[in-house]
């Protein structure tokens, strides 16, 4: 079994949402701009101690080709939502991809390009 085996996409999404959304704030003129991911922007996820989203990790692919690790984030059942901002110098970069781990539903990814 390769690890792209377990990872769920759009394809794979039912009622509940899981699909990481991405979301860049290119501000005019800022070297340091806002990638915001988001699950469950349009219809939320559930939030209990059983069905939650425990975290959320984002990766650029830098204009070279180089996967940087941009930052996780780990969530408090029923205390958190899972939307989350990292600040990233996004013209370094031509893509982002995020992962989101739903504690009953397994990890789901999503990617962006910005170039």
């Amino acid at each position: 079994m390769k690890f792209g085996e377990v990872l769920k996409g759009k394809e794979a999404e039912g009622k509940e949402k899981h699909v990481p959304v991405i979301e860049v704030d290119k501000g005019a003129g800022k070297e340091v701009e806002i990638v915001r991911v988001i699950v469950g922007k349009e219809v939320p996820h559930p939030n209990t101690v059983d069905h939650h989203i425990a975290w959320l990790e984002l990766y650029g692919v830098k204009k070279g080709g180089q996967v940087v690790s941009l930052g996780r984030v780990s969530f408090a059942p029923t205390y958190t939502d899972p939307n989350v901002g990292f600040q990233v110098p996004v013209g370094e970069f031509k893509a982002f991809c995020a992962l989101a781990y739903c504690n009953i539903h397994g990890v789901w990814q999503n990617c962006m390009n910005v170039e």
